[in-house]
């Protein structure tokens, strides 16, 4: 099965990107060679440009302290699991302390660095940053790995509150989902809302099936259209039957 996740709003759509912006920010760092840490960097970049977007900090322990309340009161409910319950709560607490403890703008220790600015600068042009165009960088490139290394793990490590505070309120959006079977006929399907709430879905489909689901929703209804894997042709609808699972994630708000 292939899943495919559709934020319904801005505040997930951003939780999402930082997701794969910070797991990407980590398998590029462990690599040995220099061009993986130079992707290292250019995601270090990406991060702080979507940070630099919303008040994300402010966000996040709103989010936490509103699934604390939430949580707290299920204790003594003998369908929930009191160490279970402890622990995420115990997760939140952590979470919450490390967010309040962060000061200032959200990256500016990258912003008063000159030198990355410098090479943040020249990254978004095509091949800025030969070493022709950037000698101190291309030094940084020929140091020994585990110095690149630490190196942008200390550029990141000012970010992982914000890391850490996504990644429970993602995982109790996904935990709290409701999973439907569906059948796309000619790859077009549609539902209303009906009152059902959602901050995400999860479209999942076998990978035998060569199509890709385009999602569109609102607060009224859903329409998903599975297009033809095709990546050189126009995109066209695909005419055979579509069965999928759609999955409604909410959390309490």
């Amino acid at each position: 099965m292939i899943s495919y996740e559709y934020p319904l709003n801005e505040k997930v759509r951003i939780l999402l990107r930082l997701e794969d912006l910070f797991a990407r920010m980590t398998h590029f760092t462990q690599q040995d060679h220099s061009m993986g840490h130079h992707a290292a960097l250019s995601t270090l970049f990406e991060i702080l440009e979507v940070i630099s977007r919303a008040d994300l900090k402010s966000d996040l322990l709103q989010e936490l302290e509103r699934q604390k309340r939430v949580l707290s009161n299920l204790h003594n409910n003998p369908a929930i699991s009191e160490q279970a319950l402890e622990a995420i709560l115990n997760e939140i607490e952590q979470a919450s302390g490390l967010l309040l403890a962060m000061s200032g703008k959200l990256g500016q220790h990258l912003r008063e660095n000159e030198w990355l600015m410098g090479i943040k600068q020249r990254s978004v042009m095509p091949g800025g940053t030969c070493e022709f165009d950037l000698p101190s960088y291309h030094y940084w490139q020929e140091q020994d790995m585990d110095l690149r290394r630490a190196n942008l793990r200390s550029w990141l490590a000012p970010l992982l509150p914000l890391h850490a505070g996504l990644k429970i309120i993602l995982r109790l959006l996904r935990e709290n989902g409701k999973t439907f079977r569906f059948t796309a006929h000619q790859g077009t399907f549609q539902q209303m809302q009906g009152g059902r709430v959602a901050q995400m879905l999860r479209v999942r489909l076998s990978r035998e099936l060569a199509c890709i689901p385009e999602v569109g929703a609102n607060k009224y209804a859903i329409n998903i259209r599975f297009i033809a894997a095709n990546y050189a042709a126009k995109t066209t609808l695909v005419e055979q039957d579509v069965p999928f699972e759609l999955t409604f994630c909410s959390i309490s708000t």
